[in-house]
């Protein structure tokens, strides 16, 4: 064991790279693996992610999540195989790759052909693979790159071919037309999913439009939309078949319309002042099959037998528009299911759809042929305005969807596609969904379990070249299907050999003979949507089943995934889908949702924006173990949203991990102070049992923390553990090293310094290495990292009850003692004369008066007076009722209980704390009913106590605090303060606790004389606790390496610090003397001896002091008594290796006279030579 660099400027960020430096020299995630060979799997799915882009903090976060999941999985006797995956196919690549060669459409990529489209995309998919490599080491993660998997592996999409083939065996494959959401900026659809990832509040145009009828020429039939771009291709009119219609004559125009009559606000902003005519009331039958005047006759030739007339459907709202919709059956899942319904639109007949892939209007819109959709809608609102059709006119903000990879709007369009029938797995899917386990519960049971309900067919088709090929070879009538399965099968099928990509580039012009006398067969032209691929990976990284059958069955369901929220849509979802339908099982066992990780102004993080800051700067300015807290203690992890602040990655550091690392830098300190004071090496015993309280009661509180970490680990609840975490540190640095420095110090003894140095050392390591933190901080020189330690056991036997009451009762005491001194605003330095504990309950007084110690020394008290005697202390009851509440209960009788309850006595209340009855005027109060408070009445108190006592109670235990402030308490606290001036300008000096220095002071500044009188009458109070005298100034030898002026009150003194002996051999037989001859020789320390001579070389200091030059005065001989400094005839040296902290010197020792060994132990700070000499 050694501590990292002993200095006040400790630097996590520096000490983690030490650390990553020393995993990567003994290997240590392949050789934690290596070990847990042979144990039982514990099986975790790594979400692939894009390397086309850097990592983000929602990537920071998941990989923290499954970091400290498998770690722990790992240390509770579980073999973890942790490999990385990548997500290299699909639109994030294309989009990379048509922006860096200027590809706008598919023409483009027919131009420069496939494969050289192909080998753009693969060159580029890897190209931040490094960085992420980086950023995840650095962020302390522990996962395998050297034995990762990518979805353009040969392997894995000869596997996605196998689940796809037994889909489509068990005839869950079909093709067809769907409205589906199309990115335009992609050029392909999207499934249902993928188009709920990314809404946006948008401002679009609102028109409403007149459909003149064919019968009635003067009567219309209003509709609204918020997409004009779809009324050229119009074909019907949908009402609601319940709802009852009305005609009305607007009063300004004149015109005759027919509406809903509650939408009638759509027309007039004030129904009721507004000048209109209901002419009738017209119900939805009466509606039904009336024909009307199309808006655009662009397909009036193709359609005019069968659209423009009204239909009915159920879908119809009365929420907004006019209750009656606008159907164009390319463009709206339910206009396409209505019109095709009503036989408007056939299967396999002409369908109106004027907008290419691009999402521009095609020529068959001659007026806004070539526009995109979006841009057209000025100019169509133009042309019905014209022609008289617009009736009114607005904008709406309303939420719309976005590609999530292109970021523009998607259009709804008819697309003959792919899809995987999933509709009717529904009953399926939720009861496989109840087997798994997840954190948060809430999102199981509502997003992912509504989303579940209502569960689509999934188009896994994509129109696109990188990615895995559909393996779908067809007829050209699409009435003969061959889905191919395998590599094998494909060779055997075409008549290829050698086939070893599956890439479109190299597959697409292999074609099948058909069986059915169709002629050729050929590979349809659709890829695999990307999450038809991830949603695979549990197979297909294994390259199941053409390899390693008995391990993916070992292994399936995964024992934990995680990945964000929006996977509810997603990855989660895709990877249910096809467990359910291939196994009939969930994926997963447990899963962990995790929230959105925000800017701190609520906003998505905009590398445009700069709202954010840089992972790597958060990294490398605070270290990956507070961002790790950071994010793991947060609401992100109870998949709610987190406003990510650098702030608070800074506060984790100064309220976590300082405090942590201060508690082991005190440690490392007082093993030093005990070996310098005590000459013992402290070694750690894991059997030693002590019986301090204090000690028993920390031990106990890590076996509880063990205890919860275990069992809520065990339910993946990682939020409730971090706020336990940062509770145990808390008792530790404030509660256990603060009360009990002066045992650590060695001032009750060496032996009681032993026992709690024991304590500390076993809390210390088993709170950071077992939990959260990469803590092999402090791991040094080990051969081994900690994270190969497997997390401890609970130890029962360390569980003590009454320990626990007996502290818990201490702190209370100790707390209410604070409050009362700050309510005084009396300072804890300035001693007190005594505090009264009070309670009727002698096992409290017991338990307290064990303590008694700690609560006199914490408090700064003379004594400590524990009693049960209320009366004699002043003590006395009252009862108060929360007399809103009570009236409801007692009505006419609580004015009588308002009035005489502040008159019960005391007395009769304390007796109906036991009784839970009080009677108050006749009535009976019970103890719901009441408060009863226990007070301090000054006036009541004996003669015999009556003192200047403040009251402090948490209505258990009530507490005297005698404030007056006496005169030789107040010299004390004054020498307190002067001890505090001390230990602050040995801390910016930048001393250790083991480095001698020697102190001087002079008064500067004493109005009063109370600094003099502290001084003086305090001295052995001083040396007490300074372990030294405090020197007048006149008296100091040498030069001082630090002076400062300091302030006590009102008065001032310079306070002054000069190094004691460099070394000492027994009595300071070596002492520092300057002069001008020496000289630095090498950094390592050599001690050379002959019958000739001896000569000592020292290296330079190791801590940063005054540049000395030195030599060494030195007095050897036969016998300690008989040495003399620089004495004639004095025995030579005969040695071994001595470390000295200096900027470096040569000493000739003098010719030997006899030989002698001369023995010297190692030093860790400057000035604490300690040696021992034969």
């Amino acid at each position: 064991m050694s501590a990292p660099e002993a200095s006040h400027h400790f630097s996590f960020p520096k000490e983690e790279e030490k650390v990553l430096a020393f995993w990567r020299e003994i290997d240590a995630f392949k050789t934690s693996v290596k070990l847990s060979e042979g144990r039982k799997p514990f099986s975790f799915y790594d979400g692939p992610p894009f390397a086309t882009g850097l990592p983000h903090y929602g990537h920071l976060l998941a990989g923290t999540i499954k970091d400290i999941v498998t770690r722990f999985a790992h240390n509770t006797g579980h073999y973890v195989e942790r490999r990385a995956g990548w997500d290299v196919h699909g639109v994030p690549v294309e989009h990379e790759v048509d922006k860096q060669l200027g590809i706008t459409g598919k023409d483009d990529v027919a131009n420069m052909g496939i494969a050289a489209y192909n080998d753009a995309c693969r060159a580029i998919v890897m190209r931040y693979s490094t960085e992420w490599q980086e950023t995840v080491e650095r962020l302390g993660r522990w996962i395998d790159f050297d034995n990762d998997y990518k979805t353009l592996d040969t392997t894995f999409m000869e596997s996605e071919w196998w689940v796809f083939k037994q889909l489509f065996d068990k005839g869950l494959v079909y093709r067809g037309l769907r409205v589906m959401p199309f990115s335009t900026g992609l050029g392909t659809p999207l499934s249902n999913f993928e188009a709920s990832q990314n809404y946006k509040d948008v401002s679009d145009p609102t028109v409403v439009v007149a459909f003149p009828l064919k019968s009635d020429p003067e009567v219309s039939l209003l509709a609204w939309t918020t997409t004009p771009w779809t009324l050229p291709s119009n074909c019907a009119l949908c009402i609601n078949p319940k709802f009852e219609y009305v005609k009305i004559r607007d009063g300004e125009t004149g015109h005759v319309y027919i509406l809903l009559e509650s939408c009638l606000g759509i027309l007039y902003k004030n129904v009721k002042k507004a000048k209109f005519e209901v002419l009738a009331k017209i119900p939805a039958a009466d509606l039904v099959g009336l024909e009307y005047e199309p808006v655009f006759s662009y397909y009036v030739e193709k359609l005019q037998d069968s659209a423009w007339r009204v239909v009915s459907d159920d879908y119809v709202s009365d929420s907004d528009g006019t209750g009656i919709v606008h159907n164009a059956p390319a463009f709206g899942e339910d206009d396409y299911r209505v019109c095709m319904a009503q036989k408007i639109v056939t299967p396999g007949g002409f369908v109106p759809m004027p907008v290419k892939d691009d999402g521009s209007f095609d020529d068959s819109v001659s007026d806004f042929a070539g526009m995109y959709v979006k841009d057209a809608d000025k100019e169509i609102i133009k042309n019905i305005k014209a022609r008289g059709r617009l009736v009114r006119q607005g904008t709406m903000v309303h939420s719309y969807p976005f590609c999530w990879r292109s970021d523009t709007p998607l259009l709804y369009r008819a697309i003959p596609s792919w899809f995987i029938r999933v509709a009717d797995a529904t009953e399926r899917l939720l009861a496989n969904n109840a087997q798994s386990r997840w954190v948060p519960e809430f999102v199981q049971e509502n997003r992912f379990g509504n989303w579940l309900a209502n569960a689509r067919d999934w188009n896994v088709s994509r129109n696109r070249y990188w990615g895995t090929p559909m393996p779908l070879w067809v007829s050209d009538d699409f009435e003969e299907v061959v889905c191919v399965g395998s590599v094998a099968e494909l060779e055997e099928l075409t008549g290829a050999t050698g086939v070893t990509d599956l890439h479109r580039d190299k597959i697409d012009h292999l074609t099948i003979p058909s069986r059915q006398g169709k002629g050729t067969l050929r590979r349809i032209e659709e890829l695999f949507d990307c999450w038809f691929e991830s949603g695979s990976m549990p197979y297909a990284q294994k390259h199941y089943p053409f390899e390693n059958q008995e391990s993916f069955h070992a292994t399936f369901p995964a024992d934990f995934i995680s990945e964000g929220i929006d996977q509810t849509r997603g990855w989660f979802y895709t990877l249910l889908v096809l467990s359910t339908l291939l196994f009939d099982k969930p994926a997963w066992k447990n899963l962990i949702a995790s929230g959105l990780v925000l800017a701190a102004d609520g906003k998505k993080m905009s590398k445009r924006l700069k709202n954010y800051p840089d992972p790597m700067h958060v990294l490398k300015n605070y270290g990956a173990d507070p961002l790790r807290l950071y994010l793991i203690n947060s609401p992100v992890v109870r998949a709610e949203t987190l406003k990510f602040k650098e702030e608070g990655v800074k506060e984790i550091v100064s309220r976590v991990l300082l405090p942590w690392y201060n508690s082991f830098k005190f440690f490392t300190t007082q093993v030093l102070v005990l070996k310098k004071d005590s000459d013992i090496n402290f070694v750690f015993d894991p059997a030693s049992r002590s019986e301090n309280t204090m000690d028993r009661w920390m031990l106990a509180s890590v076996q509880t923390l063990i205890k919860f970490v275990r069992e809520e680990m065990g339910a993946y609840r990682l939020y409730t553990v971090v706020p336990r975490l940062l509770e145990m540190i808390d008792q530790l640095t404030n509660w256990y090293i603060r009360f009990n420095r002066k045992r650590l110090k060695g001032e009750n003894g060496a032996d009681d310094a032993v026992h709690a140095l024991n304590t500390l050392f076993e809390v210390l390591f088993t709170i950071p290495s077992r939990t959260f933190c990469p803590a092999d901080y402090f791991n040094g020189e080990d051969a081994r990292s900690l994270h190969f330690v497997s997390f401890p056991e609970v130890r029962e036997e360390y569980f003590d009850t009454a320990i626990e009451r007996a502290m818990s009762r201490m702190q209370a005491v100790i707390e209410l003692g604070r409050v009362v001194r700050e309510r005084n605003t009396i300072s804890l330095k300035t001693p007190l004369r005594e505090l009264v504990v009070i309670h009727p309950d002698q096992q409290y007084l017991d338990d307290i008066k064990q303590l008694s110690n700690y609560i006199t020394e914490e408090l700064n008290l003379r004594s400590l007076v524990l009693t049960a005697d209320e009366d004699a202390y002043g003590i006395k009851y009252r009862a108060e009722a929360d007399f809103k509440k009570l009236g409801t209960k007692l009505r006419k009788d609580m004015p009588r209980v308002k009035k005489a309850l502040p008159d019960v006595p005391s007395a009769e209340i304390k007796a109906a704390q036991d009784s839970g009855v009080l009677v108050v005027d006749g009535i009976t109060l019970g103890a719901d009913d009441i408060n009863i408070v226990r007070y301090f009445d000054a006036l009541s108190l004996n003669d015999d106590v009556k003192k200047q006592y403040q009251e402090g109670t948490d209505k258990d235990v009530v507490v005297l605090l005698e404030t007056e402030l006496h005169d030789d308490l107040l010299l004390e606290g004054q020498a307190r303060e002067v001890i505090n001036r001390v230990q602050r300008m040995r801390k910016k000096a930048g001393l250790q606790a083991v480095d001698d220095v020697v102190y001087y002071y002079e008064i500067t500044s004493d109005p009063e004389g109370s600094l003099a009188k502290v001084f003086e009458t305090q001295a052995e109070f001083l040396r007490r606790n300074l372990k030294q005298e405090l020197n007048l100034m006149k008296d100091k030898a040498g030069v001082a390496f630090a002076e400062e002026e300091q302030e006590v009150s009102e008065s001032k003194f310079v306070l002054a610090f000069t190094y004691g002996p460099v070394a000492a051999f027994k009595d300071s037989w070596i002492s520092v003397a300057p002069i001008e001859s020496a000289k630095t020789h090498g950094s390592e320390p050599v001690l050379k001896a002959s019958t000739e001579n001896c000569e000592l070389t020292l290296p330079p200091f190791n801590t940063p002091v005054p540049p000395l030059n030195i030599t060494l005065q030195v007095a050897v001989a036969n016998t300690w008594d008989e040495a003399t400094v620089n004495g004639d005839n004095r025995p030579g040296l005969l040695g071994d290796e001595f470390t000295f902290y200096g900027t470096g010197f040569s000493l000739f020792v003098g010719s030997p006279k006899a030989p002698y060994e001369f023995k010297v132990a190692r030093d860790l700070a400057w000035g604490n030579a300690r040696r021992d000499c034969q």
